[in-house]
């Protein structure tokens, strides 16, 4: 039997280990895939700490029915190895995106085609072993979804900084009509919606964020303006700029950034938030009818909507983000600069 190696969390709040077990076999409708790729993603972080943050020194803990040693890792992308005998097309040497937003199948949000928001869920890398390993188990080759002509450097990441930022952007498309749309925040899942809101909106997006390096990747890449949240002047510039935005979409998802992109709404302004840095969030009740706003949350997106930006991708109206490729055996290194906000774009681990 082949040797399935791990970059693991063995204990929260610590380095992650190498370990060393058995390849599963594939029974009935399961598929194992040899990993190729796997984006090292924020999310990652808030699972090795065992928490997020809520605000006031509170903290939401996310350590219970996790079984450890566990492998992080969701974006992830592979080659067939083996599957079992229900597993119908899943051939083996097949390269594909693995779909990881996986539910139960049976509760209201699956049946609806809402897996990603199912509470019962199987998601790989956040409640069942992931792709910071040599191989994966999936549960049905419905997940495989086949990336050609892309590489598996952006067929990963797609999965989750690129889902994510789609379909956040889906809901602010009605907006997005009507003038240019924000976007806070220029990390992996900020850089891929300056992609992916270039391909779907005929304005390009305005930028905002705190690095400087970040907002000349962000001009670079085609946004049409930049600004520096921690500027005073930032939010008076914009509403100058534009008269105030209609659509945002907060990456960040901190006390910070949420009450800059509140701020420089016009009204029947909307704002998404995607990010998960974590603080508390007020405003004054009477603000929702004055400005007539929303304020709406997202958590990664759809089967089908995965399925509709690997078909915008594969039909090159999507620009790759910076990428930079790293050895499997640098995945504690890889977080640590993640953690640090050395990285500009994504990471994706070579396995």
């Amino acid at each position: 039997m082949s040797r399935m190696h791990r970059q693991s969390l063995v204990a929260y709040g610590q380095p992650l280990c190498e370990t060393v077990v058995d390849c599963p076999a594939p029974q009935g409708t399961e598929v194992l895939v040899r990993v190729e790729r796997c984006g090292v993603c924020h999310s990652d972080l808030h699972l090795q700490d065992g928490y997020f943050e809520l605000g006031g020194d509170r903290r939401l803990d996310i350590t219970k029915d996790r079984a450890l040693p566990f492998t992080l890792g969701h974006e992830i992308a592979g080659v067939i190895e083996s599957a079992g005998e229900a597993a119908d097309g899943a051939q083996p040497g097949r390269r594909v995106a693995i779909y990881p937003w996986i539910g139960c199948g049976k509760c209201a949000a699956c049946l609806a085609g809402d897996e990603n928001l199912c509470s019962a869920h199987r998601h790989l890398g956040i409640s069942v072993d992931g792709g910071y390993a040599s191989h994966v188990l999936v549960p049905h080759p419905r997940y495989l979804l086949d990336y050609a002509p892309l590489s598996p450097d952006f067929a990963g990441p797609l999965m989750c900084s690129g889902l994510t930022a789609y379909a956040a952007l889906k809901r602010l498309a009605e907006r997005a009509n009507r003038g240019a749309v924000l976007l806070v925040g220029l990390g992996g899942v900020g850089m891929m919606g300056l992609s992916i809101a270039r391909a779907l909106f005929s304005a390009p997006p305005i930028i905002a964020d705190i690095d400087a390096e970040k907002r000349k990747a962000a001009l670079a890449a085609g946004a049409a303006a930049v600004y520096d949240p921690a500027d005073p002047q930032a939010r008076r510039a914009i509403l100058s700029a534009t008269g105030g935005v209609l659509g945002v979409c907060d990456f960040v998802g901190s006390d910070k950034s949420l009450q800059f992109a509140t701020g420089v709404l016009a009204r029947g302004g909307k704002v998404v938030v995607t990010g998960l840095l974590g603080g508390t969030f007020s405003i004054a009740t009477a603000m929702f009818a004055i400005k007539a706003m929303t304020i709406e949350g997202t958590l990664t997106g759809t089967l089908a909507e995965a399925r509709d930006l690997l078909a915008l991708a594969r039909e090159g109206k999507l620009t790759p983000i910076p990428t930079r490729e790293r050895p499997f055996n640098e995945a504690q290194a890889a977080l640590d600069d993640l953690r640090a906000g050395r990285v500009v774009g994504r990471t994706v681990l070579s396995v």
